[in-house]
């Protein structure tokens, strides 16, 4: 039987915490690979794949088209998404408007 936790050192819990997480991980890989077999199954039963019925990756890797170009260097570039590069916030401190650097 397992010995209370009130009762354990600090390096037991952690080494108890840590094959918790592990095991944790371990059901949640197996649930997900059974899931993923019967929903292969489904699809197949239909006439489908999976890729075709939820587009490959799910989204992930997508190439997104530069939305604004440094005038200054052409390499430089931004789609638009996440963090805004250095030299446009650098413009915009500037004082200059976002759009003037859109590429049409």
């Amino acid at each position: 039987m397992a010995k209370d936790p009130e009762r354990m050192s600090l390096k037991e819990l952690q080494e108890f915490e840590l094959k918790l997480k592990k095991a944790k991980t371990s059901v949640h890989d197996r649930s997900r690979s059974a899931l993923r077999q019967e929903l292969e199954a489904i699809a197949a039963k239909a006439g489908f794949k999976i890729g075709d019925l939820f587009g490959g990756r799910g989204g992930k890797g997508r190439k997104v088209a530069a939305k604004y170009a440094n005038p200054d260097d052409a390499s430089e570039t931004w789609t638009g998404r996440g963090r805004k590069p250095r030299w446009l916030s650098a413009k915009l401190k500037a004082g200059e408007k976002q759009e003037k650097f859109l590429i049409k």
